[in-house]
Formats: C-alpha cells, sequence, structure tokens
C-alpha cells in the first residue's frame, strides 16, 4: 500500500496541466476528474501545445445528466481541455443511461480497451476532494465503496449536491492506477485534506483515505490554503 506524497505548490493547477501534457506525449491512458480546480488545470493544460494524438482520456466520475448539461463532467471538460485539442480518444461515461446501466455500459468499455482479465492499470488517474473526503463519487459511508467486483458502479443517492445519481469508478480500480494525483485548492477543504491525508487510520468516513494504489504512486498536490491543518 503507498502512502501519500504530499506537495504543497503555488499553483498546483498548473502543475497538473503539465503532468497531463506528459502524460500525452507518452501516449497514455489519462483519467479525467470534475471540479473547478481541475478546470483550471484542463485549462492550462490546453495552452501548452502538447502533442495529445495518441492520449486517451477516461474519466473517473460522472453525474447521470446528459452529456451538455451545466451539472456533466464531461461537458466541462470538453469546454476546457478536450474541445481544444486534438484527443487519439474519449471514452465518456453515459450519464444519460441512468447509475446502473451507464455504470455497465462503462465497464464494457474498459474491458474492450484492456481486457477482461484482473483490474486494469490506467497510467495517470486525475482525482479531486470533496469538503467531505469523498472522491470521484464515492462518498462517506456510501455502499459502493464496498464493491469489490467491479471496475464501474452506480451511485444513486448521492452524499452531496448536486443530489443527482452518479456513475463511478470502484476502489480497486483506483487502486491499481500507476500514477494516482489528487489536485486540491482552498482553505474551505483544508479538513478534508487533514481527515484524508493526515495519517489518521483510512476509513469509509473519509473515502479519498482508503485510496492508496498498491504498486503505483500516490501524490497529493495542495496550495497552502488546502494544507494549512496538516
Amino acid at each position: 500500500m503507498t502512502e501519500p506524497r504530499i506537495e504543497v505548490l503555488d499553483d498546483p493547477s498548473a502543475a497538473v496541466g503539465e503532468l497531463m501534457a506528459e502524460a500525452a506525449a507518452g501516449g497514455r491512458h489519462i483519467v479525467l476528474t470534475g471540479g473547478s480546480t481541475p478546470r483550471a488545470a484542463y485549462e492550462h493544460a490546453a495552452g501548452l501545445g502538447a502533442d495529445w494524438s495518441r492520449a486517451t482520456f477516461w474519466f473517473g466520475d460522472e453525474r447521470c445528466v446528459p452529456p451538455d448539461h451545466e451539472q456533466s463532467n464531461f461537458a466541462m471538460a470538453e469546454k476546457a481541455l478536450l474541445g481544444r485539442i486534438e484527443a487519439g480518444a474519449v471514452h465518456r461515461m453515459k450519464g444519460e443511461l441512468g447509475a446502473a446501466a451507464g455504470a455497465d455500459d462503462y465497464e464494457r468499455q474498459l474491458r474492450t480497451v484492456f481486457g477482461d482479465e484482473g483490474v486494469p492499470r490506467i497510467d495517470l488517474i486525475l482525482l479531486g476532494l470533496g469538503p467531505d473526503a469523498h472522491c470521484a463519487s464515492l462518498f462517506p459511508g456510501d455502499s459502493a465503496l464496498g464493491v469489490t467486483d467491479r471496475l464501474v458502479t452506480g451511485v444513486e443517492v448521492p452524499g452531496m449536491a448536486p443530489l443527482v445519481p452518479r456513475i463511478t469508478f470502484t476502489l480497486p480500480l483506483l487502486n491499481a492506477g500507476v500514477e494516482v494525483v489528487f489536485l486540491v485548492a482552498g482553505e474551505d477543504k483544508a479538513e478534508a485534506v487533514a481527515r484524508a491525508f493526515g495519517g489518521l487510520r483510512p476509513g469509509p468516513d473519509a473515502p479519498s483515505s482508503l485510496v492508496r494504489p498498491e504498486s503505483g504512486s500516490l501524490r497529493v498536490l495542495l496550495d497552502s490554503d488546502a494544507a494549512k491543518h496538516l
């Protein structure tokens, strides 16, 4: 189990944008996340002039809304990054199918690309952190935290707004990542950062604390406000 490498940076979003560009240049698989801080990373990445033609993009979670909806993670990523580059491939979570059917569809997409055996080791997985210490759409105490026989699962009742069903990667898939990177900014996330990465025993009340890659790396990139309680 990998312990987190915590880095406090002046501009963690820019650092993540550069990580993405580097991964793209290597033709790697990149998992995107939602949120305002990742949006800044995507906008920075789009302006770097990188070669994105061999990169493959995935999503770690999605709200069950149409792809052009204001609450859609895909819509945000499309505007900030994907619509501004020539990506090799983009695998969208089809939130409009609903939580269960959308999760089934995305599991099929992953298996088609990575094969039917074992848990895929995705090159770069980007994650945000909610004020309740959730990540992807894995919320405190939710049954989705206990799903170990699937790569993707549905969440019918999320733990915080917007209160629409979700599709999410499971912990086994997150913990199989080669490089897992949390991007967190703002004083409103400082308490959650301390709960998830401050040395307390991992537990379901802070789902991000359960992301500990089995053989990959785990980096937590913070600004000084988010790191103030560490």
